[in-house]
């Protein structure tokens, strides 16, 4: 099992919601406002006057067949306008 963290801009979230549904997974938590700034090149994102936009996150619990596909289709569409921002991140989950 993995988890898959994400945080995107919000402009991105139906996008996402369509490429989870497509790569079969099912189960998140969603956290529509998040603020922060990428680690290297990111714009702050903080709901303010001098930088209005803000993030949505997800945590996601998956299958670790059904992971990679998810990743590469993400990889895809930051790649579309990096300036939006979106970051995933993967880990194994134990399951006892």
């Amino acid at each position: 099992m993995k988890a898959v963290f994400i945080s995107y801009n919000q402009a991105y979230h139906e996008e996402i919601m369509e490429i989870m549904h497509n790569c079969g997974l099912k189960g998140y938590t969603y956290w529509d406002v998040t603020k922060g700034r990428g680690s290297f090149t990111g714009e702050p994102h903080l709901g303010d006057h001098a930088w209005p936009t803000l993030n949505g996150s997800l945590l996601i619990m998956a299958q670790d067949n059904l992971v990679p596909e998810f990743k590469k289709r993400l990889k895809a569409l930051d790649s579309v306008s990096e300036a939006m921002g979106l970051r995933y991140f993967t880990w194994t989950i134990d399951e006892d």
